[in-house]
């Protein structure tokens, strides 16, 4: 079993890619952010850390985490940020490895691909066997963003700002998957580069 770290910029269009991935081989996908959400759920292991930081009026109704809340909370203050990262990212990582360990003692699939924006800041290409970043040219990102999220131009443009450079996407990663083209180019790269794994 092949363990594949996907990343790159919001807009980049790595669901796609992944959607893609669950057609055309034997795998299974993690997401980070689900991970995140699923230890920040009510009794799990963020949860009281992250209320006890944040105090209660980032939660719901029914004690849940508002994850509009927080985020708000958050992306003015980063000394915050640091702080909610710092109990978070540990977590998942430790969810993670624990899913990578499971799934290759079952023996059951070919790859485990983890997908999360933050991978290369996290230090997972010490944990996956290859590290593949999802490229989209800007132009196409910030159509995609008001496509799928109702973004204006400006707004997108701030967020892919405040991400990793393309440069240091190409730099800490192994393949580089352009996906500013069509599903069909994009299915055809993908099958092509698993064929080498």
């Amino acid at each position: 079993m092949k363990v594949i770290g996907v990343t790159g910029g919001v807009g980049s269009g790595k669901s796609s890619v992944l959607a893609l991935l669950k057609e055309i081989c034997n795998c299974k996908i993690l997401m980070a952010d689900d991970i995140a959400n699923l230890l920040k759920a009510p009794g799990q292991f963020c949860y009281q850390p992250v209320v006890s930081l944040l105090g209660e009026e980032v939660l719901l109704e029914n004690g849940a985490i508002d994850n509009q809340e927080m985020s708000a909370a958050i992306f003015q203050n980063p000394e915050l940020l640091a702080k909610v990262n710092a109990i978070i990212h540990p977590a998942v990582k430790a969810y993670i490895l624990q899913a990578i360990k499971t799934e290759k003692e079952r023996g059951e699939i070919d790859f485990l691909f983890l997908e999360a924006a933050l991978l290369i800041e996290c230090g997972y290409q010490a944990i996956v066997d290859e590290m593949w970043y999802v490229y989209a040219d800007e132009r196409t990102r910030v159509r995609r963003l008001f496509e799928s999220r109702g973004y204006p131009e400006e707004k997108s443009r701030e967020i892919i700002a405040s991400q990793l450079t393309e440069e240091e996407y190409r730099a800490g990663c192994d393949w580089v998957l352009d996906n500013s083209g069509s599903m069909d180019q994009t299915r055809r790269f993908l099958t092509e580069h698993l064929s080498t794994l």
